[in-house]
């Protein structure tokens, strides 16, 4: 019996000095960031998104005008037909049919262009983002900066991303 009451005693005395140490830790200090918010509200977000609509609505202009030319050729066509002979016709129904194909290709090519612009901005935004966080989590003492899709709650008191807004801009 007193075999057990000094077991007891000792382990109590261990498990009161290693939680006496863990309550002493430093918290671990850990973050949240919103990337997408970093993309979408700071300035070289929105000269990006600006950008990117830019050429986004040259590319358009262009393609509307393929595209009405087009329809001006499918009206002469219809118009003419009965006049025409069948050989010139069929010219003009293939010289139609080459265009329309070709204003295909056209916007492919320029929706290719687009994501490919995008994906760069978007990369060397990151990038600088990466540098950014790096930068704030040593000199503020961070054990780790999480990104905000991975995480399904948090206290908005442990979230970064206005910080590191403010020091992108």
């Amino acid at each position: 019996m007193q075999k057990r009451i000094w077991t007891f005693a000792a382990v109590f005395f261990t498990v009161l000095c290693f939680a006496g140490n863990s309550l002493a830790a430093d918290v671990a200090k850990i973050g949240i960031l919103d990337q997408q918010s970093v993309l979408q509200k700071s300035s070289a977000g929105k000269a990006a998104q600006a950008q990117i609509k830019g050429e986004f609505s040259a590319k358009e202009k262009e393609l509307q005008k393929r595209g009405s030319e087009i329809q001006e050729l499918e009206k002469q066509l219809q118009r003419e037909a009965m006049v025409m002979s069948q050989e010139k016709r069929d010219d003009k129904s293939r010289e139609l049919k080459i265009k329309k194909v070709e204003l295909d290709d056209l916007s492919k090519k320029y929706t290719r262009e687009l994501k490919q612009l995008e994906k760069q901005l978007i990369n060397r935004i990151q990038k600088d983002i990466e540098s950014l966080t790096n930068e704030m989590g040593k000199k503020e003492g961070y054990l780790l900066i999480i990104s905000k899709p991975a995480v399904l709650y948090f206290p908005t008191s442990i979230d970064v991303t206005d910080q590191i807004i403010q020091q992108y801009n």
